[in-house]
């Protein structure tokens, strides 16, 4: 029995003793045409003694091939008797994932199923080959199999749970590529992994991670594949029509309302932010078409509202919205996301007492915004223990102490920026470190003219020139002229003048929300830091002959000190509403979408580009479809906290028409804002052309690692590029996601094409860098950096003051005061930083870059393991390099008294908001 052992696995049951398995000769026409395989066959024992052990073993090899089977020389098949095959037994073992907290309903579910699987309801397993059977010319297939032990263990608290099966197949069954699963229980449940044991081959792994519904959801069996990548061309052809079928099912038919536990990927309009059901104040218009270009979302099939057919109806909270069962939140992302979420309900709901109270709602002066931090709402209204009983969610207070350090959960975390230096953010240098280090670090551009000329048109608004002038800043150039310091590559500038000029008239004429379109210059000192030399602030012109653009240089007295502190203030509020609204949700989130959309509709689970994907895609339907609920909506969080209001989505639109896909990776943005430019004998190939640029020098370094991942799994598969234009599933999933997903953009000729390697480790390089690094750039720092209000105000509610206005002498009086009520209010403020709370927190089941659930198994290609190990390795390496910049001298953005190290591209991180981590995805 030893040789049987040797060539079946060593773990099989056979049904007749007597009987020994030897090997079915075959081609594999699958990678290698003419290469021998081997699959188990019967022996008679004599034949065994007559071949002789010791020559069957010296037959077998292992292949070149990444699917491991046995091989054996060809003098060998003269001597092999083929006889009938017989039945064998082979284990499998799936691995159930529990849940931490079940409500009444599931509990009896539980139980149901428990009962129901002893007389006979219980999952179902069918085994497929990836062989054709001769006879039936159908994939060859095991009898049907019945999960053992539900009922047994169906009590047990631990997170995961086995439990076996076994198979009956034939001993010329080959090797197993697909099983199908029929749960016939009441209740779904999460699949993470499957294993085949018995077969010659080893055992065979198929990676699940799934839900698997009960077929009074979903008559349908669920397939899944093993972990061997195949290219369409390459499937086995017992497995052909699976991996069609498995794309037809999860491209669904466009028809109907999606139910939750669908798992149907489709595209629409964001058609759903508004509630004209509610009033007019609550229409928005549709984004995605000819009229306002946007990309597009997950459909989810809702009924239109009752007052606009073109409106689809709203699903308020606490009901969830739909998106693919699979998308949806794991346990422990769902519970960190409630709780965050339920918390900026408890700060909110307090001020919101404080402002009935109140009739101020301002600020009343600095240090009440410090007690937000240091004594927390509660304790400084007094609230006792009596207020917290009378909330309708009682539980989550609880959860919410229990889970807080010190008992200071009921106040705001002290949000980084006041960390090491308190009064940093009335400095003009960090103003200026905040636009290549700060939370925003995209928006800033090397100045080429001077000066700055807009590209808007001015029949409509009217003239556009800038009244910046060359005596507001020659002053503060080292005594270098303006010409000069545009030829030295020392003038940059962050320019929002064509972003909000367009809406400032509705803007301001919004309750409590003023703004200005924005232009800031920085001059590069020798120091090698930024500094602010003017701000521009625009208004749209009024009257012929009105002052519409106002110059506000840094300040020589006391008065101009407050008017410089309100310029700043204004330019914050434009970049906060800038990031959120254009580089946060519009280039991370709202962009990528499509792509995840067109990848699971167009690439099957096996194709090696979906295996690459898969962690990057992670959460990103089900975060996006939250912000469509409670962020992004008419009246949502983003209209309520942030200047332009109900204008927000439409200044995002307006940013796509500008958005390039070809121009959205690091290297290629860093050359077209000119902060850099290719140099060979540089690191990357690029000089930068602000040295110390924290955000662009660790991210070239993210960039070059993924690249060079990106590339070795391209070149592992596509061995040229007759391979990658025959892939009719990889450019079905490129031309859908440009001609679906981005359809408004589809006809622009700066799309990149997708024709050889190079292509396509450019393309894929760029969708994880947006995933993955830049999202966490933008991202992660929002509280930390935003937290304190007065540093990034998310909306202004006054103009500065001119001399001949009534309120000049208010402002003259007392300054302070003026400041403070130009910013957000208490009850604005307080629901602003719960939100950025919440979304700058990790969950504790962060997947961050250079991880990957099931390490070794996620792929059944060796090769390709070993290189995920080695950019791994790498990610650890880059994460070192950032902690020594962070300890540089020599790197001032960085390092200094007071100056806080930058970490948002720092790859690891634990659970909360620690400004560090970079996700695999999109997830928050």
């Amino acid at each position: 029995m030893a040789l049987a052992k040797e060539i079946m696995g060593g773990s099989i049951m056979m049904d007749k003793s007597s009987s020994f398995f030897g090997l079915n000769i075959l081609k594999d026409t699958n990678q290698n045409p003419g290469r021998l395989c081997v699959n188990p066959v019967l022996i008679s024992l004599d034949q065994k003694r007559r071949l002789g052990s010791s020559k069957l073993r010296k037959g077998v090899r292992r292949t070149k091939s990444p699917m491991v089977v046995a091989a054996i020389s060809e003098d060998l098949v003269k001597l092999v008797r083929v006889e009938k095959p017989v039945t064998f037994k082979v284990r499998a073992v799936l691995t159930v994932r529990n849940k931490n907290k079940e409500d009444l309903t599931e509990t009896l579910f539980r139980k149901l199923d428990a009962f129901a699987d002893q007389i006979g309801r219980s999952v179902v397993l069918e085994l497929y080959s990836n062989e054709i059977d001769p006879k039936t010319r159908a994939p060859k297939k095991s009898k049907e199999a019945v999960l053992k032990d539900w009922s047994k263990k169906s009590n047990l608290k631990t997170e995961r749970v086995n439990y076996t099966a076994d198979i009956l197949v034939d001993s010329e069954f080959g090797v197993p590529g697909a099983i199908t699963i029929t749960n016939k229980h009441q209740k779904e449940f999460f699949l993470e992994t499957i294993i085949i044991e018995g077969f010659a081959c080893g055992p065979v792994h198929f990676p699940c991670n799934s839900w698997v519904q009960s077929t009074k959801d979903h008559s349908k069996p669920r397939v899944f594949f093993s972990n061997q990548p195949y290219l369409p061309h390459e499937t086995p052809a017992g497995l052909k029509y699976l991996r069609d079928q498995e794309l037809k099912d999860l491209r669904g038919d466009g028809e109907g309302v999606r139910k939750l536990s669908d798992r149907i990927y489709d595209y629409d309009v964001y058609n759903d932010l508004g509630n004209p059901d509610r009033g007019n104040e609550f229409v928005r218009p549709s984004l995605g078409g000819d009229k306002i270009p946007y990309p597009r979302r997950c459909r989810t099939g809702r009924v239109p509202s009752d007052t606009d057919i073109l409106t689809e109806s709203r699903v308020e909270k606490p009901l969830p919205m739909y998106v693919p069962r699979d998308e949806q939140f794991e346990e422990s992302k769902a519970n960190a996301f409630s709780t965050g979420r339920l918390k900026a309900v408890l700060h909110n709901l307090l001020p919101s007492i404080v402002a009935s109270i109140s009739k101020k709602h301002d600020f009343k002066g600095f240090s009440q915004i410090d007690s937000l931090y240091s004594e927390g709402v509660l304790l400084k209204l007094g609230l006792q223990d009596d207020l917290l009983k009378k909330l309708p969610l009682p539980n989550l207070v609880t959860r919410l102490h229990e889970s807080s350090q010190g008992g200071g959960l009921l106040k705001y975390d002290t949000p980084k920026i006041l960390s090491k230096d308190k009064f940093a953010w009335l400095r003009d240098d960090e103003f200026a470190r905040q636009t290549i280090a700060g939370v925003n670090p995209v928006s800033i551009e090397r100045l080429q003219v001077f000066p700055p000329v807009s590209q808007l048109d001015p029949g409509k608004y009217g003239s556009l020139e800038s009244a910046l002038r060359e005596e507001h800043i020659v002053g503060h150039l080292n005594g270098m002229t303006v010409q000069q310091a545009l030829e030295a590559d020392k003038l940059f500038i962050i320019d929002y003048h064509d972003t909000y000029l367009p809406f400032l008239d509705r803007i301001n004429a919004l309750d409590g929300r003023k703004s200005y379109a924005t232009r800031t210059i920085f001059y590069l000192n020798p120091a090698g830091t930024l500094m602010p030399v003017a701000i521009e602030l625009s208004l749209p012109q009024a009257l012929p002959g009105s002052e519409s653009k106002r110059v506000v240089t840094p300040p020589a007295d006391a008065t101009s000190n407050w008017l410089w502190q309100l310029a700043k203030a204004h330019v914050c509020s434009n970049d906060a509403g800038a990031h959120q609204l254009v580089h946060h949700w519009l280039r991370t989130h709202a962009s990528t979408e499509p792509f995840i959309l067109a990848a699971h509709r167009q690439l099957s689970a096996m194709h090696p580009i979906y295996k690459l994907l898969d962690p990057h895609m992670r959460y990103t339907l089900e975060i996006n479809a939250l912000a469509r609920q409670n962020l992004i909506n008419a009246d949502g969080v983003i209209e309520q906290c942030f200047t332009p209001g109900r204008y927000c989505m439409e200044i995002s639109a307006a940013a796509y028409k500008n958005w390039r896909f070809d121009l959205e990776g690091l290297p290629a943005d860093l050359i077209r804002r000119g902060v850099a430019v290719r140099d060979p004998s540089k690191p990357h190939g690029l000089k930068l052309l602000i040295e110390d640029y924290p955000y662009a020098s660790d991210g070239l370094m993210i960039w070059e690692a993924i690249q060079t991942w990106v590339r070795t799994y391209v070149n592992r598969y596509y061995p040229d590029s007759a391979h990658i234009c025959n892939d009719r599933e990889l450019q079905a999933w490129y031309a859908e996601s440009i001609n679906v997903g981005h359809a408004d953009l589809r006809h622009e000729d700066w799309w990149p094409t997708l024709a050889n390697a190079d292509d396509l480790t450019g393309i894929l390089t760029t969708i994880i860098w947006l995933a993955s690094a830049q999202h966490a750039a933008l991202n992660f720092g929002q509280y930390p950096y935003g937290g304190y209000v007065p540093n990034r105000p998310p909306l202004m509610r006054r103009l500065l003051p001119d001399e001949n206005d009534p309120e000049y002498m208010s402002f003259h009086d007392d300054p302070q005061k003026y400041f403070l009520s130009a910013l957000p209010s208490l009850l604005q403020s307080t629901k602003y930083m719960a939100v950025v709370d919440t979304l700058s927190t990790h969950s504790p089941d962060e997947e961050y870059i250079g991880e990957r659930q099931q390490t070794d198994t996620w792929t059944g290609d060796s090769e390709i393991v070993e290189a995920f190990y080695g950019f791994s390795a790498e990610i650890q390496r880059i994460e070192k390099e950032i902690e020594k910049r962070n300890s540089d001298a020599s790197l001032k953005n960085r390092c200094g008294a007071g100056v806080l190290p930058y970490e948002l591209l720092a790859p690891s991180s634990g659970p909360g908001a620690t400004c560090r981590g970079v996700p695999n995805s999109v997830s928050i």
